[in-house]
């Protein structure tokens, strides 16, 4: 498949699953009439062209689509009734355009669904970035350092749930939202993450999710301008995703913060999100989001790297340890720990989060980091070793295997 045709099919998969699932009620054949789409877009598009609206031909024909597996089956008659205008559509070149508001409302209708209370969190969570970001198994499980048959069996369980359940297809009611919104959020932050680094592959960023992420965000933001947290969350990835033009040099090399060009980031996304961050800050509270917002800040607003207030970071991290206390939070704590008092403070802080970070592959690469810089080059080796069996990405592999022939050499 074309990569142009791929990114296609990644930028409109939520919007679609969302209006599919609405009317079928059933995700599993929402994604199934999806991919039939996609199956015919790619016969079709490289020889009569795109059309004018590609999603809404995905839509027309993934309803088609969806509406003859559903004559197959033994639930045919309520759904065919339910819909029975659309027996009349055909196969069209111009079909005609969703109403924006409708296919608005299906997105965070999808999300909700995904993240309804009857489901343990992580399978929201999983189910979430399967059904609306498209991840596979294995993705996700990589995300949830989980083995791919576990995450299966956790998608499998929840979709059960769901088809057992006719509540979560309505919308919800203004109270419910409210109870779920943190459970969106949630996902919404962790779709960004893996679009900001992926769980595997050759790419290292996939700015469609990172995209979606954001328009998710700012959808929240519009359905409940008044909660901090939300203006806080779309700061948040817009401070990160300011950064993506100098993530990578022209030969997809990946560079640290030290050594991007901040002449490159996006100033216009860095003003708006300094200008959420303030509006969260005004509500008084603090609280995970803002906290890891204004994190972000200090680096943007760092003129330079060696300018960074790496004391103010580690406050910041400390506190939001205060309310997260999970290993990752900590790890990032002991990074900028580092920075202040040094890498053998760092790795001595590191011994207690060996067992939980097992299959982080950043808890190793940061190690290694550490101990190759007190001179520990074998060590070092050793820890980028484990770190290539966590499945890095194409880029992050290739620094890896770099930083590995350095400590060869200092040894």
């Amino acid at each position: 498949m074309s990569a142009w045709l791929e990114a296609g099919f990644v930028t409109h998969r939520p919007r679609a699953i969302a209006a599919l699932t609405r009317v079928f009620r059933n995700i599993d054949l929402a994604e199934e009439a999806f991919a039939d789409a996609c199956v015919k877009a790619v016969a079709d598009w490289p020889r009569t062209g795109t059309p004018t609206d590609p999603f809404a031909w995905l839509l027309t024909v993934a309803r088609n689509a969806g509406l003859d597996r559903v004559r197959k089956t033994t639930r045919r008659s309520a759904i065919l009734d339910r819909n029975a205008e659309w027996l009349k559509m055909q196969d069209i070149d111009e079909p005609d355009l969703p109403d924006p508001n409708a296919v608005r409302d299906d997105v965070l209708r999808l999300l909700f669904i995904c993240c309804h209370p009857a489901l343990a969190r992580q399978d929201q969570l999983a189910l979430a970035l399967k059904v609306v970001a498209g991840l596979s198994v294995p993705e996700i499980a990589r995300a949830f350092l989980v083995k791919p048959k576990t995450m299966e069996q956790r998608l499998t369980r929840a979709k059960r749930t769901i088809a057992a359940n006719t509540v979560p297809f309505e919308t919800p009611s203004p109270q419910d939202r409210a109870r779920r919104l943190g459970e969106v959020s949630l996902m919404v932050y962790l779709m960004f993450n893996e679009g900001w680094s992926t769980s595997g592959g050759d790419a290292q960023i996939r700015l469609s999710l990172c995209n979606e992420a954001i328009r998710l965000a700012r959808l929240l933001l519009e359905l409940f301008p008044g909660m901090s947290e939300q203006a806080a969350l779309l700061a948040l990835l817009l401070f990160q995703h300011a950064r993506h033009p100098a993530r990578m040099d022209d030969r997809g090399t990946l560079l640290t913060l030290e050594q991007q060009d901040r002449g490159l980031w996006d100033r216009a996304a860095i003003n708006e999100a300094v200008s959420l961050l303030q509006k969260a800050e005004r509500s008084g509270q603090s609280a995970p989001y803002q906290i890891q917002a204004a994190i972000a800040a200090v680096h943007a607003l760092a003129p330079t790297a060696q300018q960074t207030d790496w004391h103010k970071i580690e406050a910041l991290y400390a506190a939001l340890y205060a309310l997260q206390p999970t290993p990752v939070v900590r790890l990032n704590w002991i990074a900028a720990i580092a920075k202040i008092q040094g890498a053998d403070v760092a790795l001595d802080e590191m011994a207690a989060l060996e067992e939980p970070l097992a299959g982080y592959r950043w808890f190793h690469t940061m190690r290694a980091a550490f101990l190759a810089e007190t001179g520990q080059a074998q060590a070092a080796h050793a820890a980028y070793e484990t770190a290539l069996t966590l499945a890095p990405t194409g880029p992050e592999r290739t620094i890896i295997q770099r930083n590995m022939v350095a400590c060869q050499e200092n040894l």
